[in-house]
């Protein structure tokens, strides 16, 4: 009822919607930091990341909550470590009494939009963590990655393939919706998540031929080169209809990925490890920002944020209430206003090592758990989320880590725990925990304490 008492009000009255900016969260899969021209890859060329770093606001030091896909795109939505509802690794949904970015957007009176990859449980319809349950009024999007010629699912119809070059395909369509709300005079909040340029890589041969002396290469690395010219070329077009709709002054941009890259073609990089692992390579992704009302000239931070951060600091600059429930994330406003130049508190990241996981009963009948779009491998998903009523750091294990300004404390599955001075070892060559055990004492005891506090999550209490 509130969200049809708002819209109303947007179209009697069209200074209802000025007064609240537009929005896009943009997002890459598998898109590492080091893959952008403006992070000086030595042969990718991304003008349009570069235009938005040269004109916006750009995260030197921005993480993916999880060096994995679905966690992060959980941390997105909740601003939650995506251990705090059992979303601990790929083919893991969301629950669906968590509380979503699009939901608190949707009932502020926006239209709200997801297209491409969705990962966080199936998108049929009739299931209860689809979008569409999660807060979208409309959806076009895929259970988990896709390639050449995708497959969609419609606001839960039957799936539908889409000829083309997907990260074409998922900005044309968010463009359709785009434009619907401003013919409405109504504000929009788009989630645009790529499939690019996670594999099978799959470019169109235009796209290669920046790659085509690198013979020395694996096939695999030429296509993901090219299949990462098409998403930023996509980007493109994203930012020249704000520029020729006039909005671009009205509306929020914000790209990033959801992880680093995969380690069978991460080259040329200064970062220490890869996807699926909590050092840099894994988890430190690219991530800028656009809009002029806030960001009038380029600015740049090597503050570290986290994709948990995106949804307090959408609620904090909409004015909208937090949930009263723990979040992990914090507001970057102050950071992006030059209010501040330190993270006020530590980022923590935390791996389940799944082989762990109780297998007891599941948190959602696993009959609503089935995916119906085959990925590119041809084969559907069945996703998972179990119940945890006793949850223990013992049960699961697996690697953790905690970073703060300046230092980094990564704790392994086995051996000692390690100690990285990040401003002056981005890749983590130098291990001085032996030179400061005071620190690794004091990171690690607020990693134990927020683990606790993730673990009373996972029971479920944050619902009660």
């Amino acid at each position: 009822m509130l969200t049809i008492v708002l819209l109303a009000l947007a179209a009697l009255f069209p200074a209802f919607a000025k007064t609240q900016p537009n929005i896009i969260l943009a997002m890459g899969d598998d898109h590492g930091w080091h893959e952008t021209s403006y992070n000086h890859h030595p042969r990718l060329k991304t003008p349009t990341l570069d235009a938005m770093a040269a004109h916006g606001f750009r995260f030197d030091r921005f993480y993916a909550a999880a060096p994995v896909c679905s966690p992060t795109r959980g941390s997105i939505m909740t601003g939650r470590h995506p251990n705090r509802y059992g979303t601990f690794s790929p083919n893991h949904s969301i629950r669906p009494e968590e509380i979503t970015i699009a939901q608190l957007l949707q009932r502020a009176g926006y239209a709200t939009g997801h297209f491409g990859k969705w990962h966080l449980g199936p998108v049929r319809g009739g299931v209860p963590t689809n979008p569409g349950a999660m807060g979208f009024d409309q959806w076009l999007s895929h259970d988990n990655f896709f390639g050449y010629n995708p497959k969609f699912d419609r606001n839960g119809a039957d799936p539908e393939r889409f000829p083309g070059e997907s990260s074409e395909i998922v900005v044309t369509e968010a463009l359709k919706f785009i434009k619907s709300a401003v013919a409405r005079r109504q504000p929009f909040f788009a989630v645009v998540w790529f499939g690019s340029p996670h594999e099978p890589y799959a470019a169109i041969d235009e796209d290669m031929i920046p790659f085509k002396d690198l013979t020395n290469l694996d096939r695999r690395l030429r296509h993901r080169f090219g299949e990462i010219v098409a998403l930023d070329r996509s980007m493109g077009w994203l930012r020249d209809y704000l520029r020729d709709a006039g909005i671009r002054d009205k509306t929020l941009l914000w790209y990033t990925s959801d992880n680093g890259t995969p380690r069978e073609v991460c080259v040329w990089t200064p970062l220490r490890g890869h996807k699926g692992n909590l050092y840099e390579g894994g988890i430190r992704v690219p991530s800028v920002i656009e809009y002029p009302p806030l960001i009038p000239a380029a600015r740049s931070t090597a503050v570290p944020a986290v994709t948990s951060d995106i949804f307090p600091t959408l609620c904090d600059l909409l004015g909208i209430d937090l949930p009263k429930r723990p979040l992990d994330g914090r507001s970057l406003l102050p950071l992006i206003r030059g209010k501040v130049s330190e993270r006020s508190e530590p980022i923590r990241f935390w791996v389940y090592d799944r082989r762990g996981e109780a297998k007891g009963e599941p948190w959602i009948d696993p009959k609503l758990q089935h995916g119906n779009l085959p990925t590119s491998k041809r084969y559907t998903i069945d996703f998972v989320n179990f119940r945890h009523p006793v949850a223990r750091t013992s049960n699961f294990g697996g690697s953790a880590a905690i970073t703060g300004n300046r230092y980094k404390l990564f704790v392994p599955v086995k051996g000692a725990p390690e100690l990285y001075d990040i401003p002056a070892d981005i890749g983590e060559k130098h291990d001085v925990a032996a030179e400061h055990p005071d620190i690794v004492r004091d990171l690690e005891a607020q990693l134990r304490s927020w683990q606790k506090s993730v673990e009373t999550s996972l029971t479920g209490a944050d619902y009660k």
